[in-house]
Protein backbone atom coordinates (compact mmCIF):
# COMPACT_ATOMS: atom_id res chain seq x y z
CA UNK A 1 0.00 0.00 0.00
CA UNK A 2 2.89 2.59 0.56
CA UNK A 3 3.85 2.03 -3.05
CA UNK A 4 0.84 3.20 -4.41
CA UNK A 5 0.88 6.55 -2.14
CA UNK A 6 4.13 6.85 -3.87
CA UNK A 7 3.10 6.93 -7.51
CA UNK A 8 1.90 10.44 -7.48
CA UNK A 9 4.74 12.12 -6.13
CA UNK A 10 7.13 9.75 -8.50
CA UNK A 11 4.97 11.11 -11.04
CA UNK A 12 5.56 14.77 -10.29
CA UNK A 13 9.20 13.98 -9.65
CA UNK A 14 9.95 12.38 -13.15
CA UNK A 15 7.94 15.27 -14.89
CA UNK A 16 10.33 17.90 -13.39
CA UNK A 17 13.24 16.23 -13.76
CA UNK A 18 12.82 15.56 -17.87
CA UNK A 19 11.73 19.60 -17.56
CA UNK A 20 14.82 20.57 -16.08
CA UNK A 21 16.42 18.26 -18.17
CA UNK A 22 15.31 19.63 -21.24
CA UNK A 23 16.21 23.28 -19.84
CA UNK A 24 11.85 23.86 -19.35
CA UNK A 25 11.07 27.04 -17.40
CA UNK A 26 8.94 25.15 -14.97
CA UNK A 27 7.44 28.12 -13.43
CA UNK A 28 6.27 30.25 -16.38
CA UNK A 29 5.10 26.98 -18.36
CA UNK A 30 2.80 26.78 -15.15
CA UNK A 31 2.41 30.40 -14.77
CA UNK A 32 1.17 30.37 -18.53
CA UNK A 33 -0.75 27.02 -18.41
CA UNK A 34 -3.34 28.71 -15.47
CA UNK A 35 -3.30 31.83 -17.41
CA UNK A 36 -5.10 30.01 -20.42
CA UNK A 37 -7.28 28.38 -17.30
CA UNK A 38 -8.73 31.20 -16.28
CA UNK A 39 -11.39 31.90 -19.44
CA UNK A 40 -12.28 28.33 -18.82
CA UNK A 41 -12.93 28.29 -15.10
CA UNK A 42 -14.90 31.90 -15.83
CA UNK A 43 -17.21 30.14 -18.50
CA UNK A 44 -17.77 27.01 -16.79
CA UNK A 45 -18.37 28.45 -12.70
CA UNK A 46 -21.91 30.13 -13.78
CA UNK A 47 -23.31 26.86 -14.65
CA UNK A 48 -21.37 24.60 -11.93
CA UNK A 49 -22.63 27.03 -9.17
CA UNK A 50 -26.18 26.77 -10.66
CA UNK A 51 -26.01 22.64 -10.63
CA UNK A 52 -24.82 22.89 -7.02
CA UNK A 53 -27.22 25.63 -5.74
CA UNK A 54 -29.88 23.41 -7.28
CA UNK A 55 -28.74 20.17 -6.16
CA UNK A 56 -28.56 21.32 -3.07
CA UNK A 57 -32.37 22.97 -2.98
CA UNK A 58 -33.88 19.81 -4.33
CA UNK A 59 -32.24 17.69 -1.60
CA UNK A 60 -32.88 20.31 1.24
CA UNK A 61 -36.91 21.37 0.45
CA UNK A 62 -37.38 17.69 0.68
CA UNK A 63 -38.79 16.94 -2.80
CA UNK A 64 -36.30 14.62 -2.77
CA UNK A 65 -37.61 12.38 -0.27
CA UNK A 66 -41.06 12.95 -1.65
CA UNK A 67 -39.98 11.72 -4.99
CA UNK A 68 -38.39 9.09 -3.33
CA UNK A 69 -40.79 7.88 -1.37
CA UNK A 70 -43.33 7.51 -4.45
CA UNK A 71 -40.41 5.61 -6.05
CA UNK A 72 -40.37 3.17 -3.59
CA UNK A 73 -42.82 0.65 -5.14
CA UNK A 74 -41.40 0.79 -8.52
CA UNK A 75 -37.77 -0.17 -7.01
CA UNK A 76 -38.95 -2.79 -4.92
CA UNK A 77 -40.80 -4.25 -7.81
CA UNK A 78 -36.98 -4.13 -9.53
CA UNK A 79 -35.26 -5.49 -6.81
CA UNK A 80 -34.25 -2.05 -4.77
CA UNK A 81 -34.48 -2.89 -1.26
CA UNK A 82 -36.69 1.28 -0.43
CA UNK A 83 -33.84 1.79 2.21
CA UNK A 84 -31.63 2.87 -0.61
CA UNK A 85 -34.40 4.59 -2.71
CA UNK A 86 -33.34 8.14 -1.74
CA UNK A 87 -29.68 7.28 -2.46
CA UNK A 88 -30.91 6.31 -5.85
CA UNK A 89 -32.60 9.64 -6.40
CA UNK A 90 -30.00 11.29 -4.83
CA UNK A 91 -26.48 10.06 -7.06
CA UNK A 92 -26.90 11.78 -10.09
CA UNK A 93 -27.69 15.65 -8.55
CA UNK A 94 -24.43 15.30 -5.73
CA UNK A 95 -21.70 13.35 -4.76
CA UNK A 96 -21.56 14.24 -1.54
CA UNK A 97 -24.90 13.78 -0.57
CA UNK A 98 -24.91 10.86 -2.01
CA UNK A 99 -22.12 9.79 0.12
CA UNK A 100 -23.36 10.86 3.26
CA UNK A 101 -26.60 9.13 2.70
CA UNK A 102 -24.64 5.78 1.54
CA UNK A 103 -22.79 6.36 5.20
CA UNK A 104 -25.99 6.84 7.34
CA UNK A 105 -27.25 3.33 5.48
CA UNK A 106 -23.51 1.34 6.53
CA UNK A 107 -24.18 2.74 10.07
CA UNK A 108 -27.93 1.73 9.89
CA UNK A 109 -27.70 -1.93 8.34
CA UNK A 110 -23.94 -2.43 8.77
CA UNK A 111 -21.37 -2.76 6.22
CA UNK A 112 -21.77 -6.66 5.53
CA UNK A 113 -25.62 -6.18 5.11
CA UNK A 114 -27.61 -6.85 1.86
CA UNK A 115 -29.23 -3.05 1.88
CA UNK A 116 -25.32 -1.73 2.51
CA UNK A 117 -23.93 -3.93 -0.26
CA UNK A 118 -26.50 -2.65 -2.97
CA UNK A 119 -26.15 0.94 -1.69
CA UNK A 120 -22.79 0.82 -2.28
CA UNK A 121 -23.21 -1.28 -5.70
CA UNK A 122 -25.30 2.10 -6.31
CA UNK A 123 -23.21 4.74 -5.31
CA UNK A 124 -20.09 2.80 -7.05
CA UNK A 125 -22.07 2.40 -10.28
CA UNK A 126 -23.47 5.74 -10.97
CA UNK A 127 -22.39 9.34 -11.62
CA UNK A 128 -23.51 12.83 -10.64
CA UNK A 129 -25.05 13.43 -14.25
CA UNK A 130 -26.24 16.45 -13.81
CA UNK A 131 -23.06 17.79 -12.23
CA UNK A 132 -20.69 16.27 -15.41
CA UNK A 133 -23.46 17.55 -17.72
CA UNK A 134 -22.64 20.90 -16.37
CA UNK A 135 -19.46 20.83 -16.57
CA UNK A 136 -19.16 19.46 -19.68
CA UNK A 137 -21.95 21.45 -21.82
CA UNK A 138 -21.02 24.35 -20.18
CA UNK A 139 -21.13 26.97 -23.14
CA UNK A 140 -22.54 24.98 -25.35
CA UNK A 141 -25.65 25.29 -27.28
CA UNK A 142 -26.32 21.33 -27.57
CA UNK A 143 -29.24 19.82 -26.83
CA UNK A 144 -28.91 18.06 -23.84
CA UNK A 145 -32.18 16.06 -23.38
CA UNK A 146 -30.84 12.93 -24.84
CA UNK A 147 -26.94 12.63 -23.30
CA UNK A 148 -28.60 13.30 -19.88
CA UNK A 149 -31.84 10.38 -20.50
CA UNK A 150 -28.72 7.98 -21.25
CA UNK A 151 -26.93 8.65 -18.70
CA UNK A 152 -29.55 8.63 -16.22
CA UNK A 153 -30.78 5.01 -17.79
CA UNK A 154 -27.19 3.99 -17.32
CA UNK A 155 -27.08 4.83 -13.88
CA UNK A 156 -30.36 3.41 -13.07
CA UNK A 157 -30.03 -0.07 -15.14
CA UNK A 158 -26.34 -0.06 -13.21
CA UNK A 159 -28.31 0.15 -9.59
CA UNK A 160 -31.01 -2.73 -10.93
CA UNK A 161 -28.65 -4.82 -12.28
CA UNK A 162 -26.31 -4.27 -9.27
CA UNK A 163 -28.64 -5.09 -6.55
CA UNK A 164 -29.78 -8.37 -8.69
CA UNK A 165 -25.43 -9.30 -8.65
CA UNK A 166 -25.40 -8.58 -4.95
CA UNK A 167 -28.75 -10.80 -4.27
CA UNK A 168 -27.44 -13.46 -6.44
CA UNK A 169 -23.73 -13.33 -5.37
Amino acid sequence: MKFVSLIVPLLFLVVFAVALFRRVKLYDCFAEGAKEAAPLLLSVFPYLAAMLILSELFESSGLARMIADFLTPFYRLLGIPPEISSLVLIKPFSGSGSLALLSELFTAYGPDSYIARCAAVAYGSGETVFYISAIYFAGTKKKLLRPIAVSLLANFAGVVLGCLLVRIL
